[in-house]
C-alpha cells in the first residue's frame, strides 16, 4: 500500500510549478477517460420508480463504470430497470440484486459477489432509507428503531464491508482505494426539515462519515454523504400529491433562494462527483444539495 506522500508525490508530478497539468503522451488519454472508467460500484435503494438510487444508475453507466449492481429490498423493478441500463449501455455490466441494505448477511453476499466476478470495488453509494409519515411523537417504538435500522445501520455496513473490499488489489487496480458515499439529509443539520426519528438517523449518518473517514486513514478510501434538500422522489410523494391536488405545486421549495424543488438527477450527479476521482481530496464532507435551505434560516423574500 502507498503512503500518503508517495501518493502526493505521485500527483505532483502531473502538475507543473504553474499549477497546470503538464503534457506528456497520455494527456489526451486521460481527458478522454469516462468519469467512473474501470470502476465496480454498488447503489442500494435504487428500487423505487423515481429516487435518487435509480437516478444515479442511470449516470453512473452514461459515464462508463465498469459495472453496477442495482439493489434494493424491493426487487419488483430491478430487473427492468437493469435491462434497459444494459440496452443503453452495453459496454456497463448491470446486476439487479434483492438485497436488504441494513442486513449484514446480504451487504457482505453481494460485496464478495463483486469481488468474486470483477476482482475489485471501487465505489458504494449507500443510498437506501425510508421514512414514516406521520408525526414522530406518536410514532411506535419499535417503527423508531426501525428507521434506525435501516437509515442508520446500513450506512454502518456499508462503511464496514466496503471499505475492506476496497482494499483488495489485483492486475487492474494495484493500490488500495474507493468512494464510500452515503445518503444523508438537511435534516440531519438542523430542526425543521424532517420528522424527529428521520431527522435524528440522518444526524447520526453524518457523523458516521466524518468518523469513517478518520477510521480509514492511510487506505486512500474516501467516506462522504449527501445532504439532499425538497427533492421529488417516491419517498417525499406524498408532499407532491398534497400539493398538487391543492393546486400549490409552485410554493414547493420556496423557502431555499433558487425557490424551487429538485429532481433525483440533481443529486444523482453529486453522487457521480464524490465517486469519480475528480472529488479525490474530498473525504469526511457532508456536502449539502439543497438550493441553499440551510444557508440561512427561513426567510420570505418581498419584491
Amino acid at each position: 500500500m502507498s503512503s500518503p506522500k508517495d501518493r502526493l508525490l505521485l500527483l505532483s508530478s502531473h502538475i507543473s510549478s504553474e499549477g497546470k497539468v503538464e503534457k506528456n503522451n497520455n494527456t489526451k488519454i486521460e481527458e478522454n477517460k469516462p468519469r467512473l472508467c474501470c470502476k465496480v460500484c454498488i447503489i442500494t435503494g435504487a428500487g423505487s420508480e423515481k429516487g435518487i438510487g435509480r437516478a444515479s444508475a442511470w449516470i453512473f453507466a452514461k459515464n462508463g463504470a465498469k459495472a453496477i449492481y442495482v439493489t434494493d429490498y424491493r426487487e419488483d423493478l430491478l430487473p427492468q430497470l437493469a435491462k434497459e441500463i444494459q440496452n443503453k449501455y452495453p459496454n456497463v455490466a448491470v446486476i439487479p440484486r434483492k438485497v436488504d441494505a441494513a442486513s449484514e448477511d446480504d451487504v457482505k453476499s453481494v460485496i464478495d459477489d463483486a469481488i468474486k466476478k470483477f476482482g475489485r470495488l471501487d465505489v458504494f453509494f449507500a443510498n437506501a432509507g425510508i421514512v414514516y409519515p406521520v408525526d414522530s411523537l406518536n410514532l411506535e417504538t419499535s417503527k423508531f428503531m426501525e428507521v434506525m435500522r435501516i437509515n442508520v445501520l446500513s450506512v454502518f455496513l456499508a462503511i464496514k464491508h466496503a471499505s475492506t473490499a476496497m482494499k483488495i488489489t489485483g492486475n487492474d487496480k494495484k493500490e488500495s482505494g474507493g468512494s464510500i458515499v452515503a445518503t444523508a439529509s438537511v435534516a440531519g443539520l438542523r430542526s425543521g426539515a424532517g420528522p424527529l426519528d428521520y431527522s435524528a438517523s440522518k444526524a447520526a449518518i453524518i457523523n458516521m462519515v466524518q468518523a469513517g473517514a478518520w477510521r480509514l486513514a492511510n487506505t486512500n478510501i474516501r467516506v462522504n454523504c449527501i445532504n439532499p434538500g425538497i427533492i421529488e422522489t417516491n419517498m417525499t410523494q406524498p408532499t407532491f400529491e398534497y400539493a398538487r391536488s391543492r393546486g400549490t405545486i409552485n410554493k414547493v421549495g420556496q423557502l431555499n433562494p433558487l425557490q424551487r424543488y429538485a429532481v433525483p438527477e440533481e443529486v444523482a450527479n453529486v453522487a457521480l462527483f464524490l465517486a469519480s476521482d475528480e472529488s479525490s481530496y474530498i473525504n469526511g464532507h457532508a456536502l449539502t444539495v439543497d438550493g441553499g435551505l440551510s444557508s440561512s434560516i427561513p426567510i420570505v423574500i418581498r419584491r
